[in-house]
């Protein structure tokens, strides 16, 4: 009889377990989908037994999820790592002080998680931590040839979402690959986006991720350009725009948008005031005036801050609040109550519009083309017809501010834009000196002058890696786990541990995987072959022995998780199978 035992191998600097039985394990798994769960990532890591909540978008990692989350890190690290990358740890608890220099103490508003040590002093769980690597990098670097540097760590960050759901997806506690670039030169700052770029694609190509790599806005994080890696899923919460022709891809917040001339009525049309009783909406417009919605234009009263801004788009256009915020150079904005809307228009909401409104008029382009069309007449129950640019009103300024939609012409080769919903899993950035402005960080060139360091920033979101891989591998049984971030590779089911023979055959393959290094996990529980086969398949392990009656006759089945095909196959030739497959597939 084959003793029970576990070999523990070295990685690199990595040590890592190969084996156990699951009669010993922690894997609670569920049949039943949990009420709380709405996507299917966050549905099979609670009933693969991978995870359980602690509190809103805050989880407890069990064994399964912890090796899966170790095997992610531990890619990422490999990437950065080959690209000269270094790795250190900071702190996940904060002072102030950094972020109020940088200015982001009062930018992160609610989402930044707050507290005062007891003698009062301000603290907070990092949300992220560019203003501590920048005064690491400021307080030990000091000279031209100590650069370029690029320094990383993988560490839990903490933000206090407003709604936080998908599970591990967006939660207030994830973990986080943060990277930041530092170098002398411009010249130098683009090598260094472009080497982390590299690092990026061999990650997640590493990771099995379907990804396409979009333009995106830098939002908080400041910076002259970026760019995110994202999956494509319907459960996304961005939006890609994309083109077919030409490769163009940006998320839909960055996304530009050439305006669409369409026919207005022509001449110089007269201004009417047209009662308009409770006839508030575009959809109401439409059935009350018989008219396209593209004869509309709707205007949005914001607030932003201390200004209140009047926003014009066409009326089956939506305003994209990202490049508003851009423009108007605040931190978030809001659509405005009731009472400033009466305030500034004289009306009831609904009834907006640029005649005579009292506030700052901001339009999007698309609308400097049209002429003749429909507004609100900042006057409650009616509207005005064939409004005139120049004529009528004149705005304060004309810029891009509506959100790309599919049929639109692409900014790059004028082709019709494709959008897809995805999930962003990386994000880089190009700094510049916000931050080393703002702590001043500088070094010494070759002449002795004193110049402040060029930023690049860098992050991948750990945790939600797994929540979009399950996503792109999973069927009705559950994970499709590929090879390289499997909890484990292989697993050994005898079908009735009480059988001696299918007891010892299974024991002989299991200590054969152990010898090949091939992580394996043999389910000796006591239970039906049916319970065991669908909890091999909700868990999700890429390459299945199952050890049945069969056994006496020197034939075992050997399937994998990824196809329905079942080969039986004398044990040894099973095996090698999945020692060959698993190998192939690292």
């Amino acid at each position: 009889m084959v003793m029970e035992f576990i070999i523990v191998f070295f990685v690199g600097r990595k040590a890592m377990k190969l084996s156990m039985k699951m009669s010993k394990m922690l894997i609670p798994t569920q049949r039943e989908v949990p009420a709380e769960a709405e996507i299917k990532s966050h549905q099979l890591m609670l009933r693969a037994g991978m995870m359980r909540k602690s509190a809103a978008g805050i989880y407890n990692y069990l064994p399964l999820g912890l090796k899966v989350l170790r095997k992610v890190e531990n890619i990422i690290r490999n990437s950065m790592d080959n690209h000269d990358a270094i790795e250190v740890l900071m702190p996940a608890l904060l002072p102030a002080e950094s972020y109020m220099a940088s200015g982001r103490w009062e930018v992160f508003g609610d989402n930044m998680f707050r507290l005062k040590d007891r003698n009062g002093r301000d603290f907070c769980l990092g949300p992220t931590h560019e203003e501590l690597f920048t005064e690491l990098v400021k307080n030990e670097i000091h000279s031209y040839k100590d650069l370029p540097k690029t320094i990383y760590q993988i560490q839990t960050k903490y933000r206090d979402e407003s709604r936080p759901r998908f599970g591990i997806m967006r939660g207030r506690e994830f973990v986080m690959k943060d990277a930041y670039s530092f170098d002398l030169t411009e010249e130098g700052l683009d090598k260094s986006y472009k080497n982390m770029y590299k690092a990026y694609c061999e990650a997640f190509d590493k990771l099995k991720l379907d990804y396409t790599i979009v333009d995106a806005d830098s939002g908080a994080m400041g910076g002259s350009g970026s760019q995110e890696f994202m999956v494509k899923s319907d459960v996304g919460e961005d939006t890609i725009a994309y083109c077919d022709a030409c490769g163009y891809a940006a998320n839909s917040e960055k996304a530009a948008c050439l305006p669409e001339i369409i026919a207005c009525p022509e001449g110089d049309l007269e201004l009417k005031e047209i009662y308009t009783p409770d006839v508030k909406t575009i959809e109401d417009l439409m059935k009350f005036f018989n008219a396209d919605p593209k004869l509309f234009v709707k205007t949005l009263i914001y607030r932003a801050e201390d200004r209140v801004v009047a926003v014009m788009v066409r009326g089956d256009r939506e305003v994209n609040e990202v490049k508003l915020i851009n423009h108007l150079g605040v931190n978030e904005i809001s659509l405005a109550d009731a009472a400033t809307v009466a305030e500034v228009t004289g009306a009831d909401v609904g009834f907006a519009g640029p005649i005579g409104i009292k506030c700052e008029i901001l339009m999007d382009a698309e609308v400097s083309e049209m002429k003749n069309f429909i507004v609100g007449a900042n006057k409650t129950d009616y509207h005005y017809l064939n409004v005139q640019i120049g004529r009528d009103f004149t705005p304060d300024a004309t810029l891009d501010l509506r959100t790309i939609v599919t049929g639109d012409k692409c900014p790059k080769c004028g082709q019709q834009i494709k959008t897809a919903q995805g999930i962003e899993v990386g994000h880089i950035f190009k700094l510049g000196t916000k931050y080393s402005d703002a702590l001043g960080c500088s070094f010494l060139d070759e002449k002795g002058n004193d110049v402040t360091a060029i930023m690049g920033c860098y992050g991948i979101g750990v945790s939600r890696c797994i929540a979009a891989i399950i996503e792109q591998n999973c069927d009705e049984n559950g994970i499709i786990w590929p090879v390289a971030v499997a909890p484990y590779e292989a697993i050994v089911v005898p079908v009735n541990t009480s059988d001696e023979i299918q007891r010892q055959v299974a024991e002989e393959i299991y200590s054969k995987f152990l010898e090949a290094g091939i992580e394996t996990i043999m389910d000796d529980r006591d239970e039906r072959a049916g319970v065991k086969f669908k909890d091999a398949d909700l868990i999700g392990i890429p390459a299945r022995i199952t050890v049945g009656k069969f056994a006496k006759e020197g034939i075992v089945e050997f399937k994998l998780r990824n196809s329905d095909e079942v080969l039986k196959l004398s044990p040894s030739e099973a095996a090698e199978k999945v020692i060959e497959y698993i190998r192939s597939e690292r």
